[in-house]
């Protein structure tokens, strides 16, 4: 259900080069990119139901690990993990096909779906987080690096581990390098209105919503976005 007073947005642009306080602007009004597309839309349609499309992030002084959270970094102490910049190798491609398996829907045909060729550097600056173990690729997942923010942008892993749920343990080392390098938001990209498979998008202490009217909100703020699945700043697991 719309939100009273809130206007239609659905708008794109495209730029090859885009500066890092640039980024955090974009990010800030809701911009997302795949590649060199920057768009933002405040309504999808999921199963033939109208939703609400509500961008969220991480207030990084407030983030803290959860209970399940933990769990799956203790699951995953046997991996190597290195965050570097943005390279696209032949294992990367072979397991990026494996990974869309996954989807019955909307299957993307290439990695580049969601990079430009050069996604170290363009748009902004690009980086990986690569995990392995004994060599083997089993996840890797690519974000921006802005000025005082970075940004999810799409991450795969192997299908045949999901038990391992390196999904979310890439993004909380993305999260933890954000930390690490003095960054005050994670933008973990949208997620939608009531119960969808973005859920676990709000899963994250620290977690602000964005009202497409300028303003950001801990998630318990905004109405509808919650039904139980959002721990936001009141430090629930």
């Amino acid at each position: 259900m719309q939100q009273a007073g809130l206007q239609f947005i659905n708008e794109e642009f495209f730029a090859a080069s885009v500066l890092p306080d640039q980024i955090d602007e974009l990010l800030s009004l809701g911009w997302r990119h795949f590649g060199e597309q920057f768009f933002r839309y405040n309504v999808g349609i999921l199963d033939q139901d109208i939703r609400n499309v509500i961008p969220l992030r991480i207030r990084l002084s407030q983030f803290s690990l959860s209970k399940s959270q933990r769990r799956i970094l203790r699951r995953n102490e046997d991996v190597d993990v290195v965050v570097k910049p943005i390279e696209i190798d032949q294992s990367a491609e072979e397991l990026f096909d494996r990974h869309k398996e996954r989807f019955d829907h909307s299957v993307p045909d290439s990695i580049y779906n969601f990079l430009s060729r050069e996604p170290s550097t363009s748009p902004c600056e690009g980086r990986e987080v690569r995990v392995t173990k004994q060599d083997e690729l089993l996840a890797a997942s690519y974000f921006d690096v802005g000025k005082s923010s970075t940004s999810g942008i799409y991450a795969i892993f192997e299908p045949t581990i999901a038990d391992r749920s390196l999904g979310i343990f890439t993004m909380l080392k993305e999260i933890e390098y954000s930390i690490e390098t003095g960054r005050e938001f994670y933008y973990q990209g949208y997620c939608y209105n009531g119960t969808s498979f973005y859920d676990y998008k709000k899963r994250f202490r620290g977690t602000e919503a964005f009202d497409w009217n300028g303003n950001w909100f801990g998630v318990t703020a905004l109405a509808g976005i919650g039904n139980n699945e959002v721990s936001g700043n009141n430090g629930a697991a």
